[in-house]
């Protein structure tokens, strides 16, 4: 019998996460199951170097389909190549990707889901709108490095957008297929590049208050800003090239 298409597909990308996943995908999964509609999730190895890999391919019984994913060379490409890899492989009509500490989790889709059916193709998370909690806060170097690294992604790419960088967005079939092909960034600038196209491409956004944990074990060091800014610039020169066209 001919498998059904997933209603939602939700993308992990993961480097080097044998500590983090394993709580992640029991709750991600426990949440599909709960859902009770077709459903998949893909975690995306990123060239990992510890037990991330065996894991997955080693999860016993999960309660919808669970894919492993891996580069065929092996090798790290970063987070937003295995983004990419992991949405256009996916075969939900509708995909999500979350970060591997959970830091955002997947019961904030009740409200983001019910705005596709309402015409917007893109719904990203936000930690800077009215509505968002943010109980666990970075060190106050790391906030001040993303607020004003905020700012410059504003004015040179993305215009109105208060959150670029939170790692939980939601994008039609319709809109992944089109907006990640054309993607060139794969580190830390990606998701600004994801958000640039698809305004480039005629996709309606919406931004939703979240509720996001911050890990201390997280990889993103206040440094990874200036990495940033200098993907952000690039998008800009896209932009203004045609590259997205």
């Amino acid at each position: 019998m001919k498998a059904h298409k997933p209603l939602l597909s939700i993308i992990i990308p993961a480097y080097n996460e044998e500590k983090r996943l394993p709580r992640t995908l029991q709750d991600v999964l426990q949440y599909l199951a709960r859902w009770n509609s077709p459903s998949e999730v893909l975690v995306v190895d990123d060239g990992s170097s510890d037990a991330t890999a065996r894991l997955v391919a080693q999860w016993k019984c999960p309660p919808v389909p669970l894919r492993l994913i891996q580069h065929p060379d092996g090798r790290n490409h970063g987070k937003g190549a295995a983004v990419r890899r992991g949405i256009l492989e996916a075969r939900g009509h509708n995909r999500l990707f979350m970060d591997a500490d959970n830091s955002t989790t997947c019961e904030h889709l009740g409200g983001f889901l019910p705005l596709l059916e309402q015409g917007y193709d893109v719904v990203i998370g936000s930690r800077d709108i009215e509505g968002a909690a943010v109980p666990i806060r970075q060190p106050w170097y790391k906030a001040v490095a993303g607020d004003a690294g905020n700012l410059l992604i504003r004015a040179m790419a993305v215009p109105g957008i208060l959150d670029t960088q939170a790692g939980f967005k939601l994008f039609s079939q319709r809109a992944a297929e089109d907006i990640f092909p054309k993607l060139t960034l794969d580190r830390w600038g990606f998701d600004v590049e994801i958000l640039a196209v698809a305004r480039r491409r005629g996709y309606r956004i919406a931004e939703l208050p979240v509720t996001w944990r911050n890990d201390p074990e997280s990889k993103v060091r206040w440094t990874t800003y200036f990495s940033v800014l200098a993907e952000v610039w690039q998008v800009r020169r896209n932009l203004q090239s045609g590259v997205y066209d």
